[in-house]
């Protein structure tokens, strides 16, 4: 396979960026972009969040999804997601933080646009 079609990140040894998707730099959040398209606002990232870090709240046109790797992540709802656990938004609202720290591997995208017939 061509190496243009295949991408390989080694999350041990690359280093996290600072974030500042939502606006401001947040100092206790980084991230790793793997696939990430800035002018189609989806791909893929992980996600590092610090002890305490909260993200601010901010708006996905199409579905969010994500793995908890490690540590846990609290929604708004007060709901508690753990390692191995996987979620999936449809386009909103959301805003989430960490008591413990955690890293997240996120996937946003645009669901196929509707044919009409």
């Amino acid at each position: 396979m061509p190496e243009s079609e295949r991408r390989v990140v080694n999350v041990l040894r690359e280093p996290f960026l600072p974030y500042d998707m939502e606006g401001p730099l947040q100092e206790d959040i980084t991230w790793l972009p793997v696939s990430w398209d800035d002018d189609a606002g989806q791909g893929s990232y992980l996600m590092r969040m610090e002890p305490g870090a909260r993200t601010l709240s901010h708006e996905h046109a199409g579905f969010e999804e994500f793995l908890i790797v490690e540590g846990t992540l609290t929604d708004s709802d007060g709901t508690v997601f753990r390692a191995g656990d996987f979620v999936s938004y449809r386009g909103g609202v959301h805003h989430s933080w960490t008591e413990t720290g955690c890293v997240i591997a996120v996937f946003e995208w645009q669901p196929p646009a509707a044919v009409e017939e």
